[in-house]
């Protein structure tokens, strides 16, 4: 399947607490911003971080594009294409060994997926200018619903299914910023902030 149709630049709209939405770039995004995403991910399990980290060539540019960490559930339809039925994140943190080298040499400018990943990618997030973005684990039916059109995929015959990569179009993909482009996590405020919490209950404090 080929899809020569070149795609939208991703958009993002963040509410703030205000409850004004604002169309920001990548790069003013804030660890703890909730996000609506749209635009075109290209998906990327196991073996599609070993194939790029190992120095393949992508089948595509990533550059200033957004590598979700999925393994959808595809069907066939009966015009030859495919459509979602699940698309639920994967654990980032299996692309740990990999991603400080993906983000620096492909240029990707998001990384969504699930439980945050390491200092290592942290700070390559910082130097190069991109987010990681957590999307909700446990709801691949409903992530599914935002996917508008399954654009393209490569390695299908070589990855199999879950770990080819798939060119989805998304539209309004509920996440938050686990990772800014300015070193800050969100989950590493959430370990600190759960350390001085167990320090205050073991020295007896409320």
């Amino acid at each position: 399947m080929t899809e020569n149709k070149i795609s939208a630049p991703p958009r993002l709209r963040v509410k703030q607490k205000t409850q004004k939405t604002i169309t920001p770039s990548f790069t003013s995004l804030r660890a703890g911003d909730t996000v609506l995403f749209s635009g075109r991910v290209w998906t990327g399990r196991d073996r599609v971080h070993a194939f790029l980290a190992n120095g393949g060539t992508p089948p595509v540019s990533l550059r200033g594009g957004v590598l979700f960490h999925c393994g959808p559930v595809m069907v066939e339809t009966p015009g030859g294409g495919w459509r979602a039925v699940a698309a639920g994140p994967t654990t980032s943190a299996r692309a740990n060994p990999h991603m400080p080298r993906i983000i620096a040499e492909h240029g990707l400018r998001a990384i969504i997926g699930k439980g945050g990943m390491d200092a290592a990618t942290r700070d390559a997030c910082a130097r190069h200018g991109c987010v990681y973005l957590q999307a909700v684990g446990g709801a691949a039916a409903l992530i599914a619903q935002c996917v508008t059109r399954v654009a393209d995929v490569h390695f299908l015959a070589e990855f199999g299914q879950a770990e080819a990569m798939w060119g989805l179009d998304i539209t309004d993909m509920p996440l938050i910023v686990g990772m800014d482009a300015h070193g800050a996590s969100l989950y590493e405020d959430v370990a600190k902030s759960s350390r001085e919490k167990l320090d205050e209950l073991l020295k007896g404090g409320v």
